[in-house]
């Protein structure tokens, strides 16, 4: 009779590779950030010394959007969108207080080691790898995504809360670390004096939505026009070869199909 023990250590043992924290996210969740609104074309006031009409990447920034992306809820459409005119950027944009560049043709020292993308990306010196990266906005149950668009609130060298664990050090507006449009704003039913929390997400994490659809800078309304553009061209080759098929069959006596 075989001893118990000697079977056991006779069969082989399987392990059972561990699945991943469903949890895990590659660039981890800024908690309880205080969060203020900005936009596009927007004025000087107590609270905001510093005009939109530029923003840390775009000396024309209202003129490249569109117009004004009016914040007046009366104002604004069912699409998340100004009403009077299409954007030509994307509406769902934040600004967080870090600027990679110091001029169009100075990259900051720091960025190339504190960016965790910033290899990849880079092209030349003074063109950011920051400008429209997308992030995820969350309050409460709903997340919002949107392209980083410009620097702020305030500060725009806080590279250890923006790349991170540090809580913001800007102190004003309550110590507020992150501007989101009327269009998050709106998504998300975003309420001043709320806190957010946000994260950087690549590509590939964005999921449909309306963040999706507008703007010369956005990734995926770039791609949808492009496969449009190239199904329009299938469309009208097609027809091309249509017509001279027919005119085929019409100099040779025959009936067109």
């Amino acid at each position: 009779m075989l001893n118990p023990s000697a079977v056991t250590q006779s069969i082989p043992r399987v392990l059972t590779p561990s699945l991943p924290k469903a949890s895990y996210a590659k660039y981890p969740w800024k908690m309880d950030i205080v969060t203020t609104v900005f936009w596009v074309g927007e004025g000087t006031s107590t609270n905001n010394m510093t005009p939109n009409n530029k923003s840390s990447w775009d000396t024309d920034w209202t003129r490249s959007y569109g117009g004004l992306d009016d914040p007046d809820t009366a104002k604004r459409g069912p699409n998340y969108c100004p009403i009077g005119f299409t954007p030509k950027q994307n509406p769902f944009y934040v600004a967080l207080p870090f600027n990679d560049v110091v001029s169009s043709t100075t990259t900051k020292e720091e960025s190339k080691t504190a960016i965790p993308w910033f290899k990849q990306a880079f092209k030349s010196q003074g063109r950011s790898v920051c400008r429209d990266h997308w992030i995820a906005v969350r309050l409460g149950d709903r997340i919002c995504y949107a392209q980083w668009s410009d620097c702020g609130p305030f500060v725009t060298d806080d590279v250890k809360y923006v790349f991170g664990d540090a809580r913001p050090t800007n102190s004003k507006n309550s110590g507020a670390g992150l501007d989101i449009s009327p269009a998050v704003r709106d998504y998300l039913g975003f309420k001043t004096s709320a806190k957010c929390d946000w994260r950087f997400v690549d590509l590939h994490e964005v999921p449909d939505g309306p963040w999706k659809i507008y703007g010369e800078n956005n990734h995926f309304a770039k791609t949808q026009t492009k496969e449009s553009a190239q199904k329009d061209l299938v469309v009208s080759r097609l027809e091309e070869l249509r017509r001279q098929r027919d005119q085929w069959f019409r100099n040779s006596g025959g009936q067109p199909r």
